[in-house]
């Protein structure tokens, strides 16, 4: 597998559409909303909805892309996640696809965030808690040069 580039954007503002309301779907919506998104989260059902994010109560349907900047698909049904794919690679939207790599056009990362300092971390698929061992040591470090 390819390394990946990290790549920081300023997201203040920008339009994000997560379609799937499971704990997938709203764990990537509560965290691109800390960074200013105005995020839609779009699913017949959502679990508990973070404050200030907003909800249609209903399927994906064509066209629930237009003006968004990124879209996330974070649904169980693998037809619905490629038609998300399939609609934000038409309209040139980003898009992170939880169930397929290959229709990622950005991976979605282990945030460690302070007051000042942020870091991205994805590993290569393979292994999800070693990932999330080296998040929890570089949330510790960046904690440490904080205080």
């Amino acid at each position: 597998m390819n390394l990946r580039f990290p790549l920081f954007i300023d997201l203040a503002g920008k339009a994000v559409v997560v379609v799937g309301g499971g704990a997938i779907g709203l764990r990537r919506a509560a965290v691109l909303q800390r960074f200013g998104t105005r995020v839609t989260v779009i699913a017949p059902e959502i679990r508990e909805k973070p404050e200030g994010i907003a909800g249609l109560l209903r399927s994906y349907q064509s066209g629930d892309l237009t003006g968004a900047f990124l879209a996330v698909a974070a649904t169980n049904d693998r037809a619905v996640n490629h038609a998300v794919y399939e609609e934000a690679r038409d309209r040139g939207i980003l898009v992170n696809v939880c169930d397929c790599p290959d229709e990622c056009d950005f991976y979605f990362p282990a945030i460690c965030q302070t007051e000042t300092l942020v870091a991205g971390l994805v590993g290569d698929g393979s292994d999800h808690r070693r990932t999330a061992r080296a998040a929890k040591a570089v949330r510790k470090t960046l904690e440490e040069l904080e205080s």
